[in-house]
């Protein structure tokens, strides 16, 4: 008789990794297993190098009980960052920490072919000075500039460039790691859970902003991921003055926006970080776009606060890094334009983990694609020794 997945060892990795239960009397407590049962489970974790005993916790009497966490070094992850004109790839462990970062100014624009090259020519180089080799990869984690179709598995149109509509990531990863789990994401989305996992508050409900080049909002909600129905949510317009159709986003109110008007009045301008730069310089014209295009953002946010309530908004995106000439005006629009209910104990603030968020969000996104509770349940349930089996 096939072992059930609700009582298989998925479920107690999935516990030990959250930190809800690390120690066998906590996982008795929280499944209401029998000792046999979980003996089992953890022995099976244990067998297939994906969890360790990281020795005793202290304890007033008797017998200290034995703590488990995951084997982080079992393998490695690659993730990828791809931004409007900014880019990044690493390589971390199986908690996602960094072991080897890299980046360059490359964007959508180079079309998918060309970054997915650069990102898997990087990668190669990354992991031989690690003393790695393709074959200890075990998962991808890819955030990307526009909406990810949750039926299909591949980019939603319109993306911030043609050139992306309808691409399927795993197409170009398949030839160097076709063994290896991938999990894609809208970039947005990947900076936020980072942000409600890793960013020290505990945030459970948060709307995310990564401002750059583009413009992209995504939703932490209940500690989850808030994606919609096919993965468009976060894809936001805003009546014309003077009405008429409603406008994307991003065309009132991006790191494009300001750009645009930079470079037509003979500045050079290519990235966000180009933007920033000239702000921190005190440049009178760039500062009043960062003003302009922040009231903007923040008006159109203060009708998501009112919607949803959340617990903070975070600004990320490399326009962030222009500080409160650019975060002050976003501030003051959400809460002159959202009702005081929703902003009593509102946070406005920019992203805690800065320049990683969208590498830390993506290698948690393959983080729970690889430790799925029913993969690991059945990998482990078939005897397996190493993560690293492509047919599950």
């Amino acid at each position: 008789m096939a072992q059930s997945l609700s009582t298989g060892s998925g479920v107690v990795l999935d516990l030990i990794r959250s930190g809800e239960a690390t120690t066998r009397t906590d996982l008795l407590d929280r499944l209401g297993w029998s000792r046999i049962t979980l003996a089992r489970r953890l022995e099976e974790l244990v067998n297939a190098s994906i969890i360790k005993s990281v020795g005793q916790l202290d304890s007033r009497g008797g017998r200290p009980p034995e703590n488990f966490a995951v084997k982080p070094d079992s393998g490695v992850m690659l993730v990828l960052d791809i931004g409007g004109s900014h880019s990044m790839v690493a390589i971390t462990d199986l908690v996602s920490t960094i072991l080897s970062v890299d980046e360059a100014d490359i964007g959508p624009s180079q079309g998918p072919a060309e970054i997915f090259e650069w990102a898997g020519q990087v990668f190669d180089l990354m992991l031989q000075r690690l003393g790695k080799t393709r074959d200890d990869v075990l998962a991808i984690g890819v955030g990307v500039p526009g909406p990810v179709d949750t039926a299909t598995g591949r980019l939603a149109s319109p993306q911030v460039d043609r050139q992306w509509d309808g691409v399927a990531v795993r197409d170009y990863f398949a030839s160097r790691y076709g063994h290896a789990v991938l999990a894609v994401d809208r970039d947005v989305n990947v900076m936020t859970l980072a942000e409600a996992r890793r960013g020290g508050v505990g945030y459970q409900d948060i709307v995310g902003v990564k401002a750059g080049i583009g413009i992209g909002l995504g939703f932490v909600l209940d500690g989850a991921v808030y994606r919609g129905a096919r993965g468009g949510a976060g894809d936001l317009s805003r009546p014309r003055i003077g009405g008429g159709r409603l406008q994307r986003l991003e065309t009132v109110a991006s790191g494009a926006v300001v750009r645009a008007e930079l470079v037509a009045r003979g500045y050079k301008v290519r990235t966000g970080a180009d933007i920033v730069e000239l702000a921190a310089s005190g440049d009178h014209r760039t500062l009043a776009l960062l003003e302009e295009t922040g009231t903007t953002l923040g008006q159109t946010l203060a009708d998501i606060v009112g919607l949803i309530n959340p617990e903070a908004v975070i600004i990320g995106g490399s326009l962030a890094a222009a500080g409160e000439p650019f975060l002050r005006p976003i501030r003051e629009a959400i809460y002159a334009g959202a009702r005081e209910f929703a902003t009593q104990d509102l946070v406005v603030e920019p992203s805690r983990l800065g320049a990683v968020a969208g590498l830390t969000g993506a290698s948690l996104l393959a983080q729970d694609a690889l430790f799925a509770p029913e993969r690991i349940s059945k990998l482990t349930h078939s005897g397996a020794t190493s993560l690293a089996l492509a047919s599950v």
